[in-house]
């Protein structure tokens, strides 16, 4: 009886051993999938940088369903700051077509026709690079065509009147394009010898500004007042920093007061929009931000801006500081809008937020 005792007890400790044997190399194996996963997963990160900020579950199905369009329209919101769908396109039959496209879709609902159809075949991280393309040339095309229409505010359709007709992302591109230029021109009038030439200008802004305050105490579509008080936002700071160069007395263009603003030229020839503030000077990125509020523009703001981008010139880190609820975030997501940049916020923990303006993106 011990002998058979002894053979059982023997026969279930050679059985806990082959079992453990057998987890450490399915762990092993396991290990070898992720491994093998993940550098697949890295290699098609490489050629759509946005896929970075994809969870691994979302990603693989993106990538299992790249096929089929339609099924990863769920996760463009977490690529894109406004893209969240497409409009696919209808036959003449009626029929709707599965990977052609023809106009994007902001997360507030805002619509932005492509300007050509746009067909979304082949692997999803080459397609979704093709879109991204496809998105800043049809921002860059529209807004050539507000820029060129803007030049008859003061003769046949006023900018009150012009605003319907453009997404608002442009309408405050081509507004602050506008504003840079005029400034421009009003300092160096003054610097020519017109000592009124800022104080007529400030008149001039004053009027714009008030037309914009009787469209909103009318009747508009949400859509249309969101657009409108953004304007009035960035209308008003427009107006104090005009107030101030006339107060301080600045003598022309070249005066910091002047160079520390926010300002944005138009190159006609390449369609691109030069941003400038202080010795930072960058080309318009054309990431869509669609229909949404902009940040009221404090001297403070001024300052963060400044001391940002030239972190972004000497491509080096920014990390606004101070209490929480005082605005860190917010003020750099606002920069990102006015470069039109994408921006991505991970909320680390209850403690720390993290933003990272992915400039991985230039070109």
């Amino acid at each position: 009886m011990k002998g058979a005792v002894g053979e059982s007890n023997c026969v279930k400790v050679c059985s806990v051993e082959g079992r453990f044997e057998a987890l450490v190399g399915m762990r092993e194996r396991l290990e070898l999938c992720q491994k093998s996963l993940n550098e697949y997963l890295d290699i098609k990160k490489k050629i759509f940088p946005r896929f970075y900020f994809v969870s691994s579950v979302a990603l693989l199905d993106m990538l299992a369903n790249g096929t089929n369009p339609p099924k990863i329209m769920p996760y463009l919101g977490d690529c894109y700051d406004a893209l969240s769908d497409l409009s696919f396109v209808k036959s003449e039959s009626g029929e709707l077509s599965l990977k052609t496209v023809d106009e994007m879709i902001a997360k507030d609902g805002e619509r932005v026709p492509l300007y050509e159809s746009f067909t979304m075949e082949g692997e999803v991280e080459n397609y979704l690079n093709n879109l991204t393309v496809a998105m800043q040339k049809s921002l860059k095309i529209i807004l050539s065509d507000a820029i060129e229409k803007a030049a008859s505010w003061e003769i046949e359709s006023p900018r009150h009147e012009w605003l319907f007709n453009y997404p608002a992302q442009l309408c405050i591109t081509g507004t602050q394009i506008y504003w840079t230029d005029e400034t421009q021109i009003a300092l160096e009038e003054y610097e020519g010898g017109q000592e009124d030439a800022v104080k007529r200008y400030l008149q001039l802004c004053n009027s714009r500004l008030s037309a914009l305050i009787q469209l909103v105490l009318g009747e508009l579509s949400a859509a249309d007042r969101t657009k409108i008080i953004s304007l009035i936002t960035m209308d008003v700071h427009s107006r104090d920093v005009i107030d101030r160069l006339i107060q301080q007395k600045v003598e022309g263009p070249a005066a910091f007061a002047w160079q520390q603003q926010l300002r944005f030229q138009w190159d006609q020839p390449t369609n691109d929009v030069n941003v400038k503030i202080c010795d930072f000077q960058c080309k318009y990125f054309y990431e869509w931000v669609g229909n949404t509020g902009r940040l009221v523009i404090t001297p403070l703001t001024d300052r963060c801006y400044i001391t940002l981008t030239m972190g972004l010139k000497l491509f080096l880190g920014g990390a606004p500081a101070g209490p929480a609820g005082t605005g860190k975030t917010e003020t750099t997501k606002d920069l990102a809008r006015a470069l039109a940049i994408p921006c991505y916020v991970f909320n680390c923990s209850d403690q720390m937020n993290f933003q990272s303006m992915a400039d991985i993106f230039r070109g």
